[in-house]
């Protein structure tokens, strides 16, 4: 009975807030400042909702009581009393999207000046209900004082609907999505060479010609890949059959659209519409062939961008960007203008004749002949036009606002704000979200910098924020979407609004939003599983132990080489390894979720033994740095540029080329005997040997890609060689290790010398 009454004595003190309250709640993006306080408020559907300013603050007010239903089953009653929800308005909070948030055991207050921050509140505090929503109708939340605002004003995602579309209700949900998270920028690529997807009241054959297409080689790859996996099938609400033929396409209407738009101003989200032009315009091209220079007559078919040298050219722009800023409220239009294959101007009569009268050197200065002319349509409209980077190549002046994504051209956005454009970072690497994700995706993402360090600190302002970009030339779903967004998104969430590298405790809450986007209905990729690497070694018998991260989702595992189910046997307990033998696992959930398939291969080893001390070693490592065009390790030839000792494997500053290969070589001096894992993720290619042993291959070229692979060493000074490329779009390069089983760390600078 005693034990009894302790234990219902320690329940009640916990549900008071009188335990220590270490644990930081799992918001992400996590605030600006947050500081832990005593207590817990109750908040239930006979809670009190203040509101001082409800003019003011009539659309967010509505919003949290659509939230406050879906999870109390009711709106909150409007009056005084002491178990209050309350909102004020305050001058003293200047950012336009900042707020605070407190609360108590007997209030929540919200304060903030625009209903920005109001919203981004409602967002915070709905987290808190959706981590600490236990029990329905009793939602116990932790005593706390936040005070926020975003590091950048651009926080954003971009969603190409012209290769393969998607629902406008798939759009709806992924707007919740990004306002759960705090972004605040849509940008839908709504035009290409595969498809036209915005109506057009005046040029109707656009939607009606130019909306839809015979499969394509993207249907076919899809196709393929949908044989194995079922997230490659193409959507069959955009398939339909036309004079005997199966076609894919679709279009958005004015009206769906601006519903779109008015959904999204809701949650705070600015829609930017993307017209792409003068190049990927293939799919205007078919309706409208005026569009080009090519003779009627000639029987050479078009496939370049439309002629920049018409007057008709121009009416036709002029005409779509009227409709365009008729459904799109927001301030940017985006006109792309990137990969212009500029062949049929060169072939052009017209453009030759226009060339000559403006005295231009090349065929290049008509694309900034065409960007100006389109750029003075845009702003008649009020608007301002985004282009994507290669605009900088050309003569543009500030007004334009660049969309940086030439990863390999990482002075583009200093160029860039030293002519005073803004800038949205955008890199290949790593916001390509169409790009295959890994387990060094999220770090990557994560650990992003938005503002190049070669950017002057007095042009810094400059640099509006960033931006995901999805193209979906091999995404034909959303449940294959939603694979490749989440939980990526929420990286990119927290860098561009908290800006903090806190990586490893953004990765711990993290954990606890999989269960929030189960109910959201998101088809994600499963949480990495760690703790093996996928070349290992044993030494008389090995031991296979890893664990689930989520304790609701179980791992499933083959040894036959086939691919591993939810039928497959669940490891319940660690496997004894005893001969050679490939192990195949997946994390699997019982709703949409999904996990990667990991391959581990088991082979027979000894320990390596050390070398003979020499007789003069140095700290650090030999880096050849090799000044050639390359895409692999293994064509790096002849003798190196330049030697450079480098503490670690890095890349040093002095290593400045397009492409280069860089040789590191040496010896590690490991600290005890065991199997060591070594983990090197690099992009775009490496190749690592330890002790005269391939450890691991992750050859390239190609994006971030973690690779692992072990050896086991005595204790004491082996040989280390790596060879890595850099074969353009910037690179990543990153050594990690572990002991026998113990947790990944960066290889320390002791442990090399040469």
């Amino acid at each position: 009975m005693k034990k009894l009454t302790l234990l219902y004595l320690f329940l009640v003190l916990n549900f008071l807030g009188f335990t220590q309250q270490a644990k930081e709640p799992a918001l992400i993006p996590y605030p600006s400042n947050l500081t832990l306080k005593e207590g817990r408020f109750r908040l239930s559907p006979n809670t009190q909702l203040v509101v001082h300013d409800k003019k003011k603050f009539c659309n967010e007010v509505t919003y949290l009581q659509t939230l406050l239903t879906q999870t109390l089953g009711k709106t909150l009653p409007y009056k005084k009393g002491e178990n209050v929800l309350e909102i004020n308005y305050s001058d003293r909070i200047v950012n336009e999207e900042g707020y605070s948030l407190t609360i108590t055991p007997l209030k929540i207050t919200i304060s903030t000046q625009k209903p920005a921050g109001a919203f981004y509140a409602i967002q915070t505090l709905y987290q808190l209900i959706q981590l600490n929503n236990k029990v329905k109708g009793q939602i116990s939340l932790p005593a706390l004082s936040i005070n926020d605002a975003p590091a950048f004003a651009w926080r954003g995602f971009m969603i190409d609907v012209a290769r393969h579309m998607f629902t406008i209700d798939y759009l709806k949900r992924n707007i919740d999505r990004m306002a759960f998270y705090k972004m605040n920028k849509l940008h839908l690529h709504l035009t290409d060479d595969h498809g036209w997807r915005i109506e057009m009241k005046r040029y109707p054959k656009l939607t009606a010609m130019s909306g839809f297409r015979t499969f394509n080689s993207q249907d076919s790859s899809c196709m393929e890949m949908a044989k194995i996996n079922s997230d490659f099938e193409i959507d069959s609400r955009f398939i339909s059959k036309k004079d005997g033929k199966l076609i894919y396409g679709g279009y958005y209407s004015q009206d769906q659209l601006r519903d779109l738009v008015a959904y999204a101003a809701e949650r705070h989200i600015e829609i930017i519409p993307e017209i792409d032009m003068p190049g990927h315009m293939m799919a205007a091209i078919s309706a409208y062939p005026e569009l080009t220079d090519v003779p009627k007559d000639s029987d050479e078919p078009f496939f370049g961008p439309i002629c920049p040298c018409k007057d008709e050219v121009y009416s036709f722009i002029k005409d779509v960007i009227d409709e365009v800023v008729s459904i799109f409220p927001s301030q940017y239009i985006h006109i792309g203008s990137d990969e212009v294959d500029k062949t049929a101007w060169k072939k052009s009569e017209l453009c030759k004749q226009l060339m000559e009268k403006e005295n231009m050197a090349d065929a290049n200065k008509l694309q900034d002949y065409f960007v100006h002319r389109v750029q003075n349509i845009i702003e008649s409209k009020d608007r301002k036009m985004i282009c994507w980077d290669e605009v900088l190549d050309g003569g543009i002046d500030s007004s334009v606002n660049i969309m940086y994504w030439r990863g390999w051209t990482p002075d583009a956005p200093m160029r860039a704000t030293l002519n005073g454009n803004h800038v949205i970072m955008s890199p290949t690497n790593p916001l390509y979200f169409d790009a295959f994700p890994d387990n060094s995706s999220l770090r990557n993402v994560y650990n992003m910098t938005v503002v190049y360090n070669n950017v002057p600190n007095d042009k810094r302002y400059l640099i509006k924020g960033a931006q995901a970009n999805m193209w979906t030339e091999r995404i034909p779903s959303e449940r294959r979407a939603d694979f490749m967004l989440f939980p990526r998104i929420t990286a990119l969430a927290e860098r561009v609004w908290t800006n903090k590298d806190i990586f490893e405790s953004y990765s711990q809450r993290l954990l606890a939003h999989y269960s929030i986007l189960d109910k959201m209905g998101i088809a994600y990729r499963l949480p990495d599983v760690s703790g093996f690497a996928m070349e290992s070694v044993y030494v008389g018998n090995g031991i296979f132990d890893i664990k689930s991260p989520l304790a609701d989702k179980k791992i499933h595992y083959t040894t036959d080489g086939s691919i591993p189910t939810k039928q497959s046997p669940i490891l319940k307990k660690p496997l004894t390894i005893k001969k050679p033998v490939t192990i195949k696992f997946s994390l699997f959930s019982e709703n949409t979720a999904k996990g990667d398939i990991n391959t581990v291969n088991y082979k027979e080893s000894t320990y390596s033994t050390t070398i003979q001390t020499p007789q003069t070693i140095a700290p650090g490592l030999t880096c050849d740095f090799y000044n050639q065009s390359i895409y692999k390790t293994s064509e790096i030839s002849g003798n190196p540029d330049k030697q450079i000792i480098v503490n670690n494997v890095t890349v040093p500053a002095e290593a400045q080329a397009p492409r280069f290969g860089l040789k590191y070589n040496g010896y590690i001096n490991v600290p005890q005997k065991g199997i060591y894992s070594f983990y090197l993720t690099c992009d775009d290619g490496g190749m690592l040997y330890i002790a005269d042993r391939l450890v691991i291959e992750n050859e390239g070229p190609h994006s971030p890609i973690e690779k692992s692979g072990q050896v086991a060493l005595e204790k004491g000074l082996h040989p280390f060689h790596l060879d890595f490329v850099e074969a353009g779009s910037g690179y990543t390069l990153l050594l990690q290790y572990s002991v026998n089983g113990s947790k990944v760390k960066d290889v320390p600078d002791n442990w090399f010398v040469h």
